[in-house]
C-alpha cells in the first residue's frame, strides 16, 4: 500500500476491508523479515518518524511534549520522535527509564540521534508542563506487570490531564490478548500501531485503554502476506452482502422461517425482543414459541408475529427446516425443550440460558456436539460468563484474560462458531482464524440488547442461508454499528436498538 495513505484511523467509520491481526511473535517475525532487507536502524527511524508526524497532527500548536522512553526499542522509537519534533521547533523533554548500558543498539543510537538534535533527556524528576504526552515505554515488549520506576510513569501519565500518544500499545496493556499486565495501564487518547495492527488493541481492555486507534506499517505492508495473522478485524466489506437490496422476484418463502425459543414465565420481553429482531432482519415468517403456555396472545407491536406457545413440542417438524433461535428468557423451562431444539433444528442460535443448561448437562452436551457430525450448523452467543461456565472455568476473568483463545477453545469443543460478546466481540470456529469486530460500545450495555443480536442473526440467517461464521461477523457489526448517533452518555434500549437495525 501506498506509505502516503499511513497513517489510517481503525475505525467502524473508516474500515472498509478486513485487517489482519498480528500477535508479538508474528509482529517480530515481520520485522525480522523487513529490517533484514534494509539499512540497519531504518524500522525504528520510520516508526519514530511517523509517531512525531501523528503527534504534530493530533496536537499542531503544542507548546512542549513530554515523551516517557522505556529501556526497550519502544523506547527508542520514542527518542526518535524526540528528534523530528525538535526539528519541527517543538520543545521536547524526555524522561529515559532504564540502564543506559543495556540499550538496545537501535535505541542507543537514537537516543544518540535526539541529543544531537537538542533535546533535553533526562533520567528523573518532576513531569514537566506539555500539551501533548506520548508513552514510548513498553509496547508488545511489556509482558509482566509494570513495577518501580515503569508502573510510577504510567500513573504519571494517568494523572494528566491532557492527551496521550501511545506508541504501539498502552503501556501496561497485553498487546496479544488485551489483559492488563498489572493493576495499572496507560489510558491513552490515541494509540499509534507501528507495523502491525495487534489484537489487544481491539479486545479486552483494549478499546478503552487505547482511545483513537491508528496504524502505520512504516512500510512494511508488503511482507503481511507472508505471516499468518493471529485474527482478522471485521470490516464494512463482510457486513455488506448482508445489506444488498432484494431482487423484485423475492417473496416470504425465499427468506425462511424463524423460530425464537424462549420465554419461560415472568421473561416474556426477552423472546419478543428477539423475535422482533429477527422479523426487522429480513425473515420471511418469524414464530414466536414462548416456553410459558399462559403467554398471553399476540404482540400489539410487531403483529406479524406468530405465536405458537410449546411450538417445539406441538410440531416438532417444523424445526427441520427452520433457523431456531433459543434460550432468551428461557430459565431453567429450556431445558425440557432443548433436546428436541438440538437434534432437528436445521439452524440454530443458542444464547443465555439455553447455554447454562447446556454447561450444567453433559447429555445435552453431546447432543450439540453431535450437530457437527450431522453437518447442522450452530451459533453460539455467550457472554463471558456464560463461556466461562461451557468451558469449565471458574469465572468470567478467566475468559477475558485471552478471549481469543477462549472463544477458539469453546468453538472447537462445540463444533459450533462462537460469538463472544463483549468489547471487541469475537467470532470463533474450528480451525479458521477469529475475527474481532470494531464496532458499538457500552451503549449497548442494557437489558436486551443481547437478546436482540441473537434474534437479528436469526433473521439475517434464514433470510441468507449464508455461512454461519459470515452471518455472526456481519450481525455483529450491524448490531454494534447501530448505536451510532445514540446519545454518547447513555445505554441505548433494546427496543430502540432493533429500529435503528432496522433502519440500516
Amino acid at each position: 500500500m501506498n506509505p502516503a495513505t499511513f497513517p489510517v484511523r481503525i475505525d467502524a467509520a473508516s474500515i472498509a476491508r478486513r485487517w489482519p491481526l498480528f500477535d508479538a511473535a508474528a509482529s517480530r517475525k515481520l520485522e525480522a523479515r523487513a529490517a533484514a532487507l534494509l539499512p540497519p536502524h531504518t524500522l525504528m527511524q520510520r516508526a519514530g518518524l511517523a509517531t512525531a508526524r501523528l503527534a504534530l497532527a493530533l496536537a499542531p500548536h503544542a507548546r512542549h511534549v513530554w515523551i516517557v522512553a522505556g529501556p526497550g526499542n519502544n523506547g527508542g522509537d520514542g527518542f526518535e520522535a524526540a528528534m523530528h519534533l525538535a526539528r519541527a521547533d517543538k520543545p521536547v523533554t524526555v524522561h529515559a527509564l532504564g540502564d543506559a548500558a543495556r540499550r538496545p543498539a537501535d535505541a542507543a543510537a537514537s537516543l544518540q540521534r535526539a541529543q544531537d538534535a537538542g533535546v533535553r533527556v533526562v533520567e528523573g524528576g518532576e513531569p514537566p508542563a506539555a500539551d501533548l504526552d506520548i508513552d514510548a515505554l513498553l509496547g508488545i515488549g511489556g509482558t509482566r506487570a509494570p513495577t518501580g520506576a515503569l508502573l510510577a510513569a504510567i500513573r504519571a501519565l494517568n494523572a494528566r490531564p491532557g492527551p496521550c500518544l501511545a506508541v504501539d500499545v498502552p503501556s501496561g496493556l497485553a498487546s496479544d490478548t488485551g489483559d492488563l499486565l498489572g493493576d495499572e495501564a496507560v489510558r491513552a487518547t490515541h494509540t499509534l500501531a507501528l507495523l502491525t495492527l495487534k489484537p489487544g488493541l481491539l479486545t479486552g481492555h483494549g478499546r478503552a485503554r487505547a482511545g483513537a486507534l491508528w496504524l502505520d506499517p512504516i512500510g512494511c505492508d508488503d511482507h503481511w502476506p507472508s505471516v499468518a495473522p493471529r485474527a482478522w478485524l471485521t470490516g464494512a466489506d463482510d457486513a455488506a452482502p448482508f445489506a444488498a437490496p432484494r431482487g423484485h422476484e423475492g417473496h416470504k418463502g425465499q427468506f425462511g422461517d424463524v423460530i425464537v425459543v424462549g420465554g419461560a414465565a415472568g421473561m416474556a420481553g426477552a423472546v419478543v425482543l428477539a423475535a422482533r429482531a429477527a422479523l426487522a432482519a429480513g425473515a420471511g415468517r418469524v414464530f414466536l414459541a414462548p416456553l410459558d403456555a399462559q403467554f398471553a396472545g399476540h404482540d400489539p407491536q410487531a403483529p406479524e408475529l406468530m405465536v405458537r406457545p410449546q411450538l417445539w413440542r406441538a410440531q416438532p417438524a417444523v424445526l427441520d427446516g427452520a433457523t431456531v433461535v433459543c434460550g432468551c428468557g428461557a430459565g431453567a423451562a429450556v431445558r425440557e425443550a432443548l433436546p428436541t431444539v438440538l437434534s432437528r433444528s436445521a439452524r440454530l442460535v443458542l444464547d443465555a440460558d439455553a447455554l447454562n443448561a447446556i454447561a450444567a448437562d453433559p447429555a445435552l452436551w453431546t447432543l450439540l456436539e453431535r450437530r457437527a457430525t450431522a453437518h447442522r450448523a450452530t451459533v453460539l452467543t455467550p457472554h463471558p460468563l456464560e463461556a466461562a461456565r461451557l468451558l469449565g472455568l471458574p469465572g468470567a476473568a478467566d475468559v477475558q484474560a485471552d478471549r481469543l483463545a477462549a472463544a477458539d477453545r469453546l468453538a472447537t469443543r462445540s463444533g459450533a462458531v462462537v460469538l463472544l460478546k463483549g468489547s471487541g466481540s469475537v467470532v470463533a470456529a474450528p480451525a479458521r482464524a477469529p475475527h474481532v469486530n470494531p464496532t458499538g460500545d457500552a451503549r449497548l450495555a442494557s437489558a436486551g440488547t443481547g437478546d436482540v443480536l441473537a434474534g437479528w442473526l436469526g433473521g439475517l440467517w434464514a433470510a441468507t442461508h449464508a455461512d454461519p461464521f459470515a452471518v455472526a461477523c456481519a450481525g455483529a457489526w450491524q448490531h454494534g454499528l447501530a448505536v451510532e448517533g445514540a446519545p454518547a452518555a447513555r445505554a441505548l434500549r433494546a427496543a430502540a436498538l432493533i429500529e435503528r437495525l432496522a433502519a440500516g
